[in-house]
């Protein structure tokens, strides 16, 4: 993100004046999907596209706030119950709100931002853009009084009280904790985390966007996170004595003594679940050991078992994994909920020209379209740029 670009729009629409910058990344997840709401871990990392805002405190009690690439401006007074309906600038509101609720003083303040993490590509745009304001917030209001971790929860609430996604934490940790060269293991249930080394010299990691999208992503959702609970019913049922509250609890001998309990459907999304849970520590010791072949590998098996186990993947993206298995890339999997989105591919770079152009020819030559491409490096989380 180009800083004289966004402080040229900031100057061109408010008094001619500067004010601070701070920058957010977007995200990609390694591994570990679906097993936020199992109470397992996620392994993500921030990355080198997001949000960049300027931002200077005006004086008075009303927000003044330009979407540079949307080119749409709006004013909400900080006090103001109900905000501004535009969805942009809930996010902004809700941010506002959250942090008064934390006890930062925010007063009126002039604002222009802008983005490069791609929309609807499974990146976190939204994360992206709730951590910077906080954080900035923070910093020109709050003495920066409120911690990284609250800074996380305030992201969430937005988009929960303001915005009407109920979504988990992960997205917005990544934004506000990220370390260049660094992937984070956050275990969803107690929020540690642990910083791990990703330097994977002489890969590159690409994602692959499908450009699709499938209506059945909610509804499907929850159809597997209903299985998810059905079996640690049947498991508490079987084991009394034990404390089980997700399938984080559950080990394979106990998933194989409830087979006859649950439905098989029910029975293959535990299966995944348990094995992801697997593969995410093996993925630790992998990049504790600089080992990424058993990373790619392990990318692999999950994809596998998003496809056929727990049903979320979709044909584009199975083809798009196909395609890089043939060009013998090291790891590629889908990224996300599923249903559509991206493959995140680890690569070899003297691979790298052949798999992309090949994927991009043969999907448009299946689909009608090619899918796109993004180079991602791994970036530091929320910071004042100037």
């Amino acid at each position: 993100m180009d800083i004289e670009f966004v402080r040229s729009r900031f100057i061109k629409h408010f008094d001619g004046k500067t004010g601070n910058v701070y920058a957010s990344p977007g995200r990609i997840n390694l591994i570990g999907e679906h097993t936020d709401y199992n109470g397992g871990f996620v392994f993500p990392g921030a990355i080198d596209k997001g949000i960049m805002c300027e931002i200077r405190p005006n004086g008075t009690d009303t927000v003044m706030a330009y979407a540079i690439d949307l080119k749409d401006r709006v004013e909400f007074n900080v006090n103001d119950p109900e905000g501004p309906k535009t969805s942009w600038a809930r996010y902004i509101y809700g941010i506002v709100q959250e942090m008064k609720k934390r006890g930062v003083d925010v007063k009126g303040f002039n604002t222009a931002f802008a983005g490069d993490v791609p929309l609807g590509a499974g990146m976190s745009s939204s994360a992206a853009m709730e951590s910077c304001f906080a954080f900035a917030l923070n910093d020109l209001f709050g003495d920066n009084k409120v911690e990284k971790w609250d800074l996380v929860l305030a992201g969430q609430a937005t988009e929960h009280n303001y915005c009407g996604v109920n979504c988990g934490i992960m997205d917005q940790f990544a934004s506000v904790f990220g370390k260049e060269g660094k992937l984070m293991r956050l275990d969803c249930r107690s929020r540690e985390f642990e910083y791990f080394p990703f330097d994977p010299k002489g890969y590159k990691l690409v994602l692959l966007d499908s450009v699709v999208k499938h209506e059945l992503a909610s509804s499907a959702y929850n159809d597997r996170r209903r299985s998810c609970e059905n079996v640690v019913a049947a498991l508490k049922n079987k084991y009394p004595d034990r404390k089980i509250e997700t399938l984080r609890d559950a080990d394979w001998d106990m998933l194989d003594s409830v087979k006859s309990e649950v439905s098989d459907e029910d029975i293959k999304r535990a299966t995944f679940v348990l094995g992801e849970k697997d593969r995410v520590l093996a993925v630790c010791d992998a990049l504790t050991k600089g080992d990424y072949e058993t990373v790619g590998k392990k990318m692999y098996e999950t994809h596998e078992g998003l496809s056929k186990d727990y049903e979320v993947s979709c044909e584009e993206i199975d083809f798009l994994v196909e395609i890089a298995k043939a060009h013998g890339v090291t790891g590629c999997r889908i990224m996300g909920g599923g249903f559509g989105g991206c493959t995140i591919n680890l690569v070899k770079e003297e691979l790298y020209d052949s798999f992309v152009n090949d994927a991009k020819e043969k999907y448009n030559e299946k689909y009608g379209r090619e899918p796109k491409v993004y180079d991602v490096v791994i970036k530091d989380g929320s910071h004042k740029v100037c």
